[in-house]
């Protein structure tokens, strides 16, 4: 199959969609599909475009003009497509709201050619922008959600989610996040990140990984620590992550709660660096007011790191068979993470179960079967169809 990936960015720095979209796209390639990403120039990541491309994956980077309310324009993919849009078939859409995505569904409509969506937990039009959500959704977000020949749900969260949208209940295909087992292979020697930043080789080491953002619960995080403190004298607490515009309150409550030097900001840690921090971790904490499906709890558990999120997270069904899922409060958190802190077999055991897990379930060469079904189907059904004048 020729198979088109449509992204509006395509660095880490966005989030889990991008890498995502980056390994199912490798995924493809190796089972032999001839696979292309279209995205455009806006903060493109040189490491991640050069591993796509290694693996025969044809990334397109399309200039970028202006970004207004998170809309990305990019013009010249709209020119591209009119000549080259043809040979795809099947386009497959990542996030919602997106001006590439406009482009591509009024193409993929003029031209009889099937696309699928998957929005990562971008649906629900609340939290930031909300009315410019509502507008988008007025004028092209329906209409996308409408013709798609499939919508991808991560979990039962948002396929909630999709039929709160109107989306047809048989038109929602579940398909969960994966992670390249091959990854955790060969894992750096427990030490490495501590001995970088000066932390004892017993002392407890709480790590968030992951966009240093409002929506991820830091705040809550924070003051769970500062109580933990309290209690166990030599305990860390390392954020990992790009700041995406919270990192100075986070610094200012670190310092009106006396914990500034118990916290370790790294800024953002990519391949063997992001490995020596969950390996250097005692427990991974998501402390999200509402996240979907985070690709860092499934990297945690192929490095063997007990996991905590809370429940307004949608891999909290999972976590709950190989983790500890809580409510999103400061005294629960402050809880389990004691908890796991001082239970060394329960420690054990629950990364045990998150290897197995990631192992047995999540890995990518079983995921990407799913999908490549879902085209198939989605290529068969489509045929059959009346051609949309």
């Amino acid at each position: 199959m020729r198979i088109a990936h449509v992204i509006p960015y395509f660095t880490r720095r966005r989030g889990g969609s991008v890498a995502s979209t980056g390994s199912l796209s490798i995924e493809l390639s190796r089972m032999g599909h001839d696979v292309t990403i279209l995205t455009t120039d806006f903060e493109c990541d040189s490491d991640l475009l050069r591993s796509a491309e290694n693996a025969n994956v044809t990334v397109l980077t399309f200039p970028y003009l202006v970004e207004i309310g998170q809309l990305i324009f990019s013009p010249s993919m709209k020119a591209w497509l009119k000549g080259n849009g043809s040979k795809f078939d099947i386009f497959h859409m990542h996030n919602f709201r997106s001006y590439q995505n406009n482009i591509v569904h009024a193409f993929a409509r003029r031209h009889h050619i099937p696309y699928v969506l998957q929005a990562h937990g971008s649906l629900l039009p609340f939290f930031e922008k909300q009315r410019l959500k509502l507008l988008y959704d007025f004028v092209w977000g329906r209409r996308i959600l409408d013709e798609a020949a499939a919508v991808i749900a991560l979990n039962r969260m948002e396929e909630r989610q999709c039929i709160s949208m109107g989306v047809k209940e048989d038109k929602i295909k579940i398909i969960p996040n994966a992670v390249n087992t091959s990854e955790f292979e060969h894992l750096p020697e427990r030490g490495a990140l501590r001995n970088k930043f000066g932390i004892g080789p017993d002392w407890p080491v709480v790590l968030y990984l992951g966009r240093v953002h409002k929506i991820k619960g830091l705040d809550l995080l924070l003051a769970a620590f500062a109580s933990l403190v309290e209690e166990l004298k030599n305990v860390r607490l390392i954020l990992a992550g790009p700041d995406d515009g919270f990192l100075t309150e986070l610094e200012s409550q670190a310092r009106a709660l006396g914990i500034e030097d118990r916290i370790i900001a790294t800024g953002p840690l990519y391949n063997r660096d992001k490995l020596e921090a969950f390996v250097d971790a005692d427990v991974y904490v998501l402390p999200s007011s509402y996240e979907m499906f985070p690709n860092t709890v499934l990297e945690a558990w192929g490095c063997g790191t007990p996991v905590i999120v809370t429940n307004r997270c949608g891999i909290s069904d999972l976590v709950s068979r190989a983790g500890l899922v809580v409510e999103y409060n400061e005294h629960e958190l402050k809880l389990a993470i004691a908890r796991i802190l001082g239970d060394d077999s329960l420690r054990r055991r629950l990364a045990e179960e998150g290897k197995r897990m990631v192992r047995e379930e999540l890995r990518w060469d079983k995921i990407v079967e799913r999908f490549e079904l879902l085209y198939r189907d989605t290529l068969d059904e489509f045929r059959e169809k009346p051609v949309l004048t």
